[in-house]
């Protein structure tokens, strides 16, 4: 189930705030410039290539790079065999920014976008459906778990993809893992 903890960066151990409708989990995001929503999802084989994704999600791809600006669209798939799944759990536990927009839709699986804003800390449970567009400047940082299981089409305006600048700060060692707000779901 979607889900939205939000912590104060000083009480990292408790959430202060447990939210799962999804038009609340809007609302309080939506305040912070992020935008949530949810798409209904296709019946797609579990081994349905980047292509086959792309056209059964052509028509809401093309209006979000028409909203958006989106150059290119891709497809990014983990699974918990895949060889360097910690390598790619560990690039991603670290605050950054992004001088874009970060959009991921969720086809399948699920996974945790950590938000920070101020001294509060928002961390979002996505799952199959959920469309996240973390604004460019936001800190934020994802995990996918010890064990990933997810496929998202990611949008991006630079045609190099996925580029990160880190912060330097330790507060995303301080927060409950995946292992812990995904209740072994």
């Amino acid at each position: 189930m979607t889900t939205l903890s939000i912590f104060h960066q000083n009480q990292p151990e408790q959430a202060q705030t447990v939210v799962t409708d999804p038009d609340t989990i809007r609302n309080k995001l939506s305040a912070h410039g992020v935008h949530f929503d949810r798409w209904a999802t296709r019946d797609l084989p579990a081994d349905a290539t980047q292509e086959e994704i792309l056209e059964a999600y052509a028509d809401e791809v093309a209006r979000l790079k028409q909203d958006w600006g989106f150059q290119t669209a891709d497809v990014v798939s983990l699974t918990a065999d895949h060889p360097q799944k910690d390598a790619f759990r560990q690039k991603f536990l670290d605050e950054h920014t992004h001088s874009e927009d970060e959009v991921r839709f969720f086809v399948r699986g699920q996974g945790l976008f950590y938000l920070h804003f101020g001294d509060q800390v928002y961390a979002l449970l996505c799952e199959k459906n959920d469309l996240i567009s973390v604004p460019d400047g936001t800190r934020h940082w994802f995990d996918m778990g010890p064990e990933p299981e997810f496929t998202c089409i990611r949008l991006f305006s630079n045609p190099e993809g996925w580029v990160a600048s880190f912060t330097g700060e330790d507060i995303a060692s301080r927060l409950p893992r995946y292992e812990s707000l995904a209740g072994g779901a």
